[in-house]
């Protein structure tokens, strides 16, 4: 069985945009999911909306793995879930370690999605003592002093770190020292990582910021619509003052406030 060590996905040497190898992942989600329905071809359409994008993207998209579809037909879904997964190396068994055994880490270990989408959880690393030999999700947690043998048994070039943020950068450093390459990072802080190893960050709390700022938006649009109305009113008449009313009440030259300053 090959492994991660020795294969590696073509997407760089091949001249894929990042961002259209981001959005592979949804279309091979969506892919699977008429697969499983046994429909046999998608229109880039369909297609696009199921993965959330639009349909010129994606016709571009697939242009770069050489996949144009037939006129009047569309895609053939069993081949392109083929190609797009051998293109992100999914059609070979890819070893990755999970080092934080806590409850997030506990979470992922037990995450059933990994199997069928061509990983394999080859271990669980914890610092804690106390830890070591208790099984989740099937596995013993194995201590951190055992993790570069580990990496190495297993050709692991896939790392996870499910640490608190303190502990992060000293398993970084280790997994990438034992050869680690690529690292998905859940602990909340920035990894520092040298040239040749790629990290994906993972941060909830982020994503839920950034959906409370979408959250605020629209209650501020909401309360800005909702006096626009009152806003809109014309002025009455015993509201407007002459220049001459104004400076018999002492207002200055120009009388009232106007209700637009100038810039």
């Amino acid at each position: 069985m090959a492994t991660g060590r020795t294969h590696r996905p073509a997407t760089r040497s091949r001249g894929i945009p990042e961002a259209t190898v981001a959005r592979l992942p949804l279309y091979l989600r969506a892919l699977t999911a008429l697969s499983e329905r046994s429909v046999p071809t998608v229109s880039s359409e369909e297609l696009a909306t199921a993965a959330g994008v639009n349909s010129a993207k994606l016709r571009k998209d697939f242009s770069y793995l050489g996949s144009y579809g037939t006129r009047g037909v569309g895609y053939d879904v069993e081949y392109l879930v083929y190609q797009i997964s051998r293109e992100l190396g999914l059609t070979q068994d890819w070893p990755v370690v999970i080092v934080g055994i806590g409850n997030l880490g506990a979470a992922l270990a037990n995450y059933g999605g990994f199997a069928s989408r061509g990983f394999r959880v080859a271990a669980l690393i914890d610092a804690d003592p106390a830890m070591a030999g208790k099984p989740v999700a099937g596995l013993p947690v194995r201590h951190t002093d055992e993790l570069e043998s580990i990496i190495t048994d297993n050709g692991v070039s896939i790392g996870v770190i499910a640490t608190p943020a303190g502990a992060a950068q000293q398993v970084c450093d280790r997994l990438v020292a034992a050869g680690v390459t690529s690292i998905l990072n859940f602990a909340p802080t920035v990894l520092s990582v040298p040239e040749g190893v790629d990290v994906r960050k993972v941060d909830l709390s982020i994503e839920l910021q950034i959906l409370a700022f979408h959250e605020q938006r629209k209650a501020g649009e909401e309360t800005t619509s909702a006096q626009e109305p009152a806003a809109a009113q014309p002025r009455s008449s015993a509201a407007v003052r002459t220049p001459a009313a104004g400076r018999a009440a002492g207002k200055g030259p120009d009388g009232d406030v106007p209700a637009v300053m100038p810039a």
